[in-house]
């Protein structure tokens, strides 16, 4: 019996390694298994404080043309690719600075020590070459309605991790540094994550939250902050450019 033991052990560790999370499917519990959250809730962030944002003409006019078809609507009656449509992707492509590009429906895949975690990303700001996305930064859920629908919040923890190991893989950086965000109808709650021991078996994942933002009365703020963001991301990959 002694001598089955390590052999047990070792197929029970193998069994681990090969656990599959699936974004779609996520729970938190799922997460707590093979993951350390901290959470520290919602405060006064650095990364929120966007006072000093300035915004061109042009980013005014679009942002009052999207409000404008967003006033007169029951966004909560709209199905979700329409509210997508209309709200969430405009505003994305508004924050995009070369070479960070708005992407829609982007697959994610990643290896972690204990578990895979794939999926689809509803949207994202990432980096690209050549047409490709090569490094997410942030990453947007965009809730889904119905009996089956998963809390968004976990899932988006879901693909700050495959994020954060993705672009790990390529820069050996850590802590990974990542933003995301979740949109019920026209609303808006980001999270700035920081994703550290990646390659350990339990990896650490340190989340700070947002308050949550209208888009209808509070699209200004929600553009300063992705704005904020990719300004922020821009600023890395200076400083960490080959010289």
């Amino acid at each position: 019996m002694t001598s089955d033991t390590p052999s047990i052990q070792f197929n029970y560790d193998k069994l681990l390694s090969m656990t599959q999370l699936t974004f779609g499917k996520i729970s938190l519990a799922d997460l707590k298994n093979f993951v350390t959250i901290q959470e520290l809730g919602v405060q006064d962030y650095d990364w929120l404080q966007v006072g000093e944002i300035e915004l061109t003409e042009a980013e005014q006019q679009q942002l009052q043309a999207i409000q404008s078809r967003l006033v007169n609507l029951k966004i909560h009656l709209l199905n979700e690719a329409t509210i997508w449509a209309r709200a969430i992707y405009p505003l994305l492509l508004l924050a995009e600075q070369y070479p960070i590009q708005a992407w829609a429906e982007v697959f994610l895949s990643a290896h972690y020590p204990r578990f895979d975690i794939e999926g689809l990303a509803d949207g994202m700001l990432a980096n690209s070459i050549a047409g490709y996305v090569e490094t997410p930064y942030l990453v947007v859920v965009e809730a889904k309605r119905g009996l089956e629908a998963q809390n968004p919040q976990f899932q988006l923890y879901g693909q700050l991790l495959a994020s954060a190991r993705m672009n790990w893989e390529g820069d050996r950086q850590t802590p990974q540094e990542m933003f995301g965000c979740y949109t019920i109808a026209d609303t808006w709650t980001f999270f700035r994550a920081e994703i550290s021991e990646i390659d350990s078996d339990r990896p650490v994942m340190k989340v700070e939250s947002s308050p949550e933002y209208g888009e209808k009365l509070e699209a200004e703020t929600i553009l300063k902050i992705l704005k904020g963001i990719v300004s922020r991301k821009l600023r890395s990959l200076q400083a960490n450019a080959p010289r």
